[in-house]
């Protein structure tokens, strides 16, 4: 089983702004983004709520970063969010994860993140 590093991290949901096509909301699409958590960007796209702010927080984030958090809209987050790549998800590394974890003090994830740590032998 493989552990989920984004478990213990969410820098991404407080230093990027999560834009999307206003048809991801659930105004639009039945199992979309809550319509009350976003905000109108333009004709086209629309944000979650907090990370058109400076510094950026998503409403859906809870938990403390770096620590434990979570996704309180997970199984209705947009193509932003199902999209962002965190490093070496996939086996690549991710410059945006990088970034966004560095600007929370956060160590790069390197590629032995994904796999589960192993009980040292007695």
């Amino acid at each position: 089983m493989r552990l989920n590093p984004c478990l213990s991290c969410g820098a991404c949901c407080a230093f990027f702004r999560a834009a999307f096509y206003w048809a991801e909301t659930s105004e639009f699409t039945p199992e979309g983004v809550p319509s009350e958590l976003i905000k109108k960007l333009n004709d086209f796209l629309v944000v979650m709520k907090g990370t058109e702010k400076i510094p950026p927080r998503c409403i859906a984030l809870k938990g403390e970063i770096g620590v434990n958090v979570y996704c309180d809209i997970y199984e209705s987050r947009s193509t932003s969010c199902r999209e962002f790549e965190p490093s070496w998800q996939n086996d690549q590394p991710s410059s945006r994860c990088d970034k966004a974890r560095i600007a929370w003090g956060l160590e790069p994830l390197l590629p032995d993140a994904w796999f589960p740590k192993l009980p040292k032998a007695a």
